[in-house]
């Protein structure tokens, strides 16, 4: 049977000091969850740092454990700023083609889109273009 060192800390530690809400919470998500996050962890070695009643080989080991957990970061999230002014590029293409066609349902769904401000697909802005070839010849 492996020993689990970490639970040993843990229970040590939750004897030591009973009233310690934090280790207590420490010891019944272990408990339920199977282990700990490698915060979580780095918290219980400042615990167990700071008691005289864990012994140094305890430390070493749990010290080797939180160095196996690996880091998780956040990236950053990029936010592309929406470019609703170069949509309105697109109002005198669609009104022209109004103008040719009043009922087709694509151009006035497009201008309305545009008119409340929502951003076109890449797929609109290339139907734009394609039925302006089409309906408006040069």
């Amino acid at each position: 049977m492996p020993v689990d060192i970490t639970l040993q800390i843990l229970e040590t530690l939750k004897k030591a000091r009973p009233e310690d809400a934090f280790i207590s919470s420490l010891h019944h998500q272990y408990c339920n969850r199977g282990g700990l996050s490698k915060k979580q962890l780095e918290g219980l070695m400042k615990k167990a740092e700071q008691s005289t009643i864990i012994t140094e080989a305890h430390l070493a080991t749990l010290q080797a454990i939180i160095k196996k957990k690996p880091n998780r970061y956040r990236s950053e999230k990029i936010e592309k700023a929406p470019d609703f002014d170069s949509d309105k590029t697109f109002i005198p293409m669609i009104n022209k083609m109004l103008e040719k066609y009043p009922q087709h349902k694509m151009l006035v769904f497009l201008q309305q889109k545009i008119e409340s401000g929502k951003p076109l697909s890449d797929f609109e802005i290339h139907e734009i273009n394609r039925l302006f070839k089409l309906l408006i010849k040069p």
